[in-house]
């Protein structure tokens, strides 16, 4: 035998490996007991919020306490939400990310500011900048309380 012939024996049987398997992806029946042996979708949130994107980061309880709720596992990145000290009523989610630095900012309550800790920029309520070095706004999220819940949207 020589060597055309051996690999042309090789390429045959290759393809009569392959056969049954090709076969099978094709078959009805197959089809049919893979998409009956699959799960359901699960059924859509039953919760307004979470179907609109919202996940809880803390309580009214926590942040009327601490005057401050950060949160560092949130699916966006960290949020830190405040009440606006102009109007109690509102509520206002920053991306705590100081945009000089990436240092994490802290919410000053006394000076109602955020404030960097590393080289002291600061921003507004609303993450705007009030005092450099940094030259760019907080990243902000949209927040709603629900019941006793502070819901913040992903960006």
């Amino acid at each position: 035998m020589n060597r055309r012939e051996f690999m042309s024996w090789v390429s045959v049987g290759c393809m009569a490996s392959f056969l049954p398997v090709a076969i099978a992806a094709c078959s009805p029946n197959e089809q049919a007991q893979t998409e009956s042996s699959n799960p359901p979708p699960p059924p859509p949130p039953t919760d307004s919020s979470e179907s609109e994107g919202f996940e809880a980061v803390g309580t009214v309880t926590e942040l009327d306490e601490n005057g401050a709720i950060l949160n560092k596992e949130f699916p966006g990145g960290s949020v830190l939400v405040i009440r606006n000290p102009e109007d109690a009523a509102i509520v206002n989610a920053v991306n705590p990310t100081c945009t000089h630095e990436g240092c994490t900012v802290e919410w000053n309550v006394g000076e109602s500011k955020y404030i960097c800790p590393c080289h002291d920029a600061e921003y507004s309520a609303d993450g705007t900048v009030l005092q450099g070095p940094a030259t760019e706004s907080l990243a902000t999220y949209t927040v709603k309380i629900e019941g006793d819940s502070v819901l913040v949207k992903s960006l």
